[in-house]
């Protein structure tokens, strides 16, 4: 095997994999890795690894007992943490390397990768329901309900003032729908976006001037960029929806007197690829967080916020997530959430702009 073909495959393992010396230095590691650690090869190799990776689970004993015995170490279910991201729920794998007496492989294999996967099918069956479900119910039900609407409203015209509440109640109820089945239509009146070569940085700036100048003058809006972040694939139009909405989101769940903090991070992270059903795969590796310090999303619901009609809020639609998921699956990528009290985070990921569209 040729040295040239031995770094193919080094690279082109899927999950970050780190090569220890018998000290427990880095002594090399994949691209996977770079990303997983927000580093580039060449500054980490030759740290020690606990310096760099921390993970929740005493592991001392029972790597020095794998060495020692060139076994094998599997490690489930552990946080492991990087100090430059939240800690991730990770399964290790530490083996002994052939001919190299004390070194060790690591692989660490997020378990949320496996849930973006399924989460990014899901995102795409919820937005073709609530498509078909809009086209119903736009035809079913807002044609009546203009009926309903008029005929209490002549049914008023004869009543005395102690009976006008009733009818008074019926036009507003019959409007109230008629406004929800509205938003819902936007499913399906919603365009294929028009795809060009956008600069997420400037979308983010749009929205955050939107934002505070309404429903968000009472937060912090912090700006923390890669400033070397390559152009995505996408609409700008829509994307700018998708970020105003969770901003929205956002400012509506924290209080209003003492108002919160909302950071908006971007990141490159090469390393993750999009895998489809049919066997096509994508690499998103642009992505935007939209990070608050609200309450978090209620325990009950928190898997499900991007199905239609979920909603947190005393008199939410459950249709501004579902709207935001059909956006980011129409651009082929993917959205994720992760929530406690005190920091929600939102994650979107998107494609790289091609070539031919970066020199338009």
């Amino acid at each position: 095997m040729t040295p040239e073909l031995e770094q193919q495959i080094w690279s082109s393992i899927p999950v970050p994999a780190v090569l220890l010396d018998s000290a427990e230095r880095i002594a090399d590691l994949n691209p996977a890795a770079e990303g997983f650690m927000n580093n580039s090869a060449k500054w980490l190799m030759g740290q020690p690894i606990w310096d760099r990776l921390a993970v929740d689970a005493p592991l001392e004993e029972s790597l020095a007992r794998a060495r020692e015995n060139g076994t094998p170490l599997f490690v489930n279910d552990v946080d492991v943490g990087t100090g430059s991201r939240p800690p991730l729920v990770c399964n290790l794998q530490i083996a002994p390397v052939q001919g190299q007496p004390g070194w060790m492989i690591m692989l660490i294999s997020p378990r949320e990768l496996a849930g973006r996967m399924t989460q990014s099918h899901s995102v795409k069956s919820a937005a073709k329901s609530a498509i078909g479900m809009a086209e119903m119910l736009a035809h079913e039900i807002k044609n009546p309900l203009a009926g309903i609407a008029g005929a209490a409203q002549l049914l008023s015209m004869n009543l005395g003032p102690e009976d006008l509440e009733f009818t008074d109640l019926i036009v507003e109820e019959t409007r109230r729908i008629v406004k929800l089945l509205e938003q819902v239509e936007q499913f399906g009146n919603l365009s294929e976006p028009t795809h060009q070569a956008v600069n997420i940085h400037d979308v983010l700036d749009r929205a955050r001037r939107s934002t505070l100048l309404g429903v968000g003058a009472h937060m912090k809006i912090v700006e923390d960029y890669d400033p070397s972040l390559p152009m995505a694939d996408g609409d700008p139009d829509q994307l700018l929806q998708v970020i105003l909405n969770l901003l929205r989101n956002a400012s509506e769940a924290a209080d209003i007197q003492n108002g919160g903090t909302i950071r908006l991070h971007t990141f490159y992270e090469h390393s993750f690829r999009l895998r489809r059903a049919d066997g096509t795969g994508q690499t998103l590796p642009l992505q935007i967080e939209v990070i608050d310090d609200g309450p978090g999303l209620p325990p009950d619901i928190k898997g499900d916020v991007f199905d239609p009609f979920v909603s947190g809020k005393e008199n939410g639609t459950g249709l501004g997530l579902a709207l935001v998921s059909k956006i980011i699956s129409d651009h082929d990528g993917w959205i994720s959430v992760e929530s406690t009290p005190g920091k929600t985070v939102f994650r979107i990921s998107l494609p790289l702009a091609p070539k031919d569209q970066e020199e338009t």
